[in-house]
């Protein structure tokens, strides 16, 4: 049987096309919104002082490892956090609005691309003590529950909400 050059064409375009799917991965759904009723719901603050109205295509979003429930919301909006949580507040320039990450498990959180202020709500429960570190590894920020404030993101490089 003869092959002829569409089929050869068509046939190769089907296999780049799969290859890409696959090379790509899977995509990641975007994390649930917080529908847990807290004995506190937060307004988000206005963006901060500089920061764009509109998302910024060149920016990254910050993160936080090993991964964690989070949230977008917009400035002026509410959202919970819940009893036993240590609620972490950064801006997301990539779509104009406060992420905001939900720490439950005891765990060292390492952040990446966190910059500028935000702000924390430790709403943990016991007396447990919450920890911000530098890049050396110093202690920046201890502190208990229950505790609210505002917080440089800049040379925080890692956290520890236990």
């Amino acid at each position: 049987m003869r092959f002829t050059r569409p089929l050869f064409s068509v046939v190769a375009v089907l296999t780049w096309a799969l290859m890409a799917t696959f090379l790509a991965g899977p995509a990641q759904a975007a994390a649930p919104a917080d529908r847990h009723g807290g004995d506190r719901v937060l307004v988000a603050p206005p963006a901060p002082q500089g920061a764009a109205a509109r998302p910024v295509p060149a920016a990254v979003s910050p993160t936080i490892s090993p991964s964690t429930r989070w949230i977008h919301r917009a400035e002026n909006e509410t959202f919970d956090c819940n009893a036993g949580n240590l609620c972490l507040e950064v801006w997301d320039p990539t779509v104009a609005k406060w992420k905001v990450f939900f720490l439950y498990t005891c765990n060292r959180y390492s952040l990446s691309n966190w910059l500028g202020t935000g702000y924390y709500l430790n709403k943990q429960t016991g007396s447990v003590t919450s920890y911000f570190y530098n890049a050396q590894g110093q202690v920046l920020r201890a502190f208990t529950p229950p505790q609210v404030g505002t917080q440089d993101w800049d040379p925080v490089w890692s956290v520890r909400n236990c």
